[in-house]
């Protein structure tokens, strides 16, 4: 079992690796204009995964995921030397859509604002269904109440016996 601490810095190498590479040593015209986000390597340090981000459409993304695709074996040889491991782990690269769910999420968080002024706005000239004070208030009780409190000697404790 290999030490998590271990691993986490051996997938941050990677992913500082890999965009140096992309950004001094890859000639392809296919390349577009792209962000290494993250890189996750396994616990036994044979796969890791890289993600990165394209400025552009899906033209765009389809030529850099082929470019990176072709350069997979040059990545994978520059990472397995610099990481001095016994065998180079192997590259999978993922298109991080973060940009995608961020817009949802923006999309999401607008429509729930626009519906919570809606029932501001709504709630703003809003009417008791019924009276104010939906509760009932008689003056007998009040009267009742009082009556009580002066007979309190004619009504002994529970336990006591009557004269």
């Amino acid at each position: 079992m290999t030490d998590p601490a271990k691993v986490r810095r051996h997938a941050e190498r990677v992913r500082e690796l890999v965009a140096s590479v992309v950004r001094s040593q890859i000639k392809d015209p296919r390349l577009g204009m792209i962000t290494i986000t993250d890189a996750r390597i396994t616990a036994d340090l044979r796969d890791a995964t890289v993600f990165y981000t394209v400025l552009g459409d899906a033209a765009a993304q389809a030529g850099t995921a082929a470019a990176l695709e072709s350069a997979k074996g040059m990545l994978r040889s520059t990472v397995g030397k610099a990481l001095g491991l016994r065998h180079s782990p192997t590259l999978t690269f993922v298109l991080d859509d973060v940009q995608d769910q961020v817009k949802h999420i923006d999309d999401l968080l607008a429509a729930a604002r626009s519906a919570d002024a809606e029932v501001q706005r709504i709630a703003a000239s809003a009417q008791y269904a019924g009276d104010a004070q939906p509760y009932r208030i008689d003056e007998d009780d009040d009267a009742d109440t009082a009556d009580t409190e002066d007979t309190e000697d004619d009504n002994p404790p529970a336990g006591a016996e009557r004269r």
